[in-house]
């Protein structure tokens, strides 16, 4: 075990490593779809049918390397979320188990984005080209963007972001309070076993409201959807705790600090 002066450092790089790469993914996603989408698509003649797609080595090697990117990541997140590689992971690096895992994850999404092969060449199932959908399609595309990032980082203050990100695992090794799972309800480790992904809808939103659908951002958007499909099991026994754990973190934050009331 390393010494404790040594498990903070570590995991606070894992912590900024995962911060950036979420700004990045922001970036990914939504800022370069909705600003640069109809420039990198190209223009109407550029485009081909999905059957001459099918044949063109232009289109398939690119969507072949985004296809091998995706299973990286994908492959990534669910190996080293199984029990099996969680406990062997625990046992040579202790507490240092959830930062390793964030890092990792946010390393294996790095590459997705950094190497990612946009296909302007390939055919387009939607796109809003003629005025006015060229102007207000993307506009309300913008806006249910803002808006589906605003809920995701509401829902990450609900959930406990500091225990998602590996430092409270850290804080409380180094302080000698134990695992913070260990202090959590039933209730709870119910809803972390059946909820990786508490943000599904969210992110779906920001996958597929685009002004422009073409053939890279539609595979990026059909994997991660059936990915994020198969890792969501909520029932309706997660979803009232999720609501009484909401309500208590909206109660808190409406609750009068001390010395203002007067």
């Amino acid at each position: 075990m390393a010494p404790a002066l040594l498990l903070v450092p570590a995991a606070l790089a894992s912590f900024i490593l995962a911060f950036g790469t979420g700004v990045e993914f922001v970036r990914f996603t939504s800022l370069r779809p909705l600003l640069g989408g109809i420039s990198e698509s190209g223009g109407p003649d550029a485009r081909q049918g999905w059957l001459a797609a099918l044949q063109d080595q232009s289109i398939l090697v690119p969507l072949a390397w985004d296809l091998g990117l995706l299973l990286l990541f994908v492959g990534q997140h669910s190996l080293m979320a199984t029990e099996t590689v969680k406990s062997w992971m625990s046992r040579y690096f202790g507490v240092l188990q959830r930062s390793l895992y964030v890092a990792c994850t946010a390393l294996a999404l790095q590459l997705v984005m950094r190497y990612w092969e946009p296909v302007p060449r390939g055919p387009v199932l939607w796109e809003a080209r003629a005025e006015p959908w060229a102007t207000w399609v993307p506009l309300l595309c913008f806006v249910l963007h803002v808006i589906s990032w605003l809920l995701i980082f509401s829902i990450l203050l609900v959930f406990d972001y500091a225990e998602l990100m590996g430092l409270k695992q850290v804080y409380y090794h180094v302080l000698g309070l134990g695992e913070p799972l260990a202090l959590k309800s039933p209730r709870a480790l119910r809803l972390f076993s059946h909820l990786r992904h508490p943000v599904c809808v969210e992110l779906l939103t920001v996958l597929w409201v685009v002004p422009t659908l073409g053939t890279d951002r539609l595979l990026l958007a059909l994997l991660l959807t059936l990915y994020l499909g198969l890792a969501h099991g909520l029932d309706q026994q997660d979803l009232r705790y999720l609501r009484a754990q909401l309500q208590r973190k909206l109660h808190l934050l409406s609750r009068p600090q001390d010395g203002e009331a007067e």
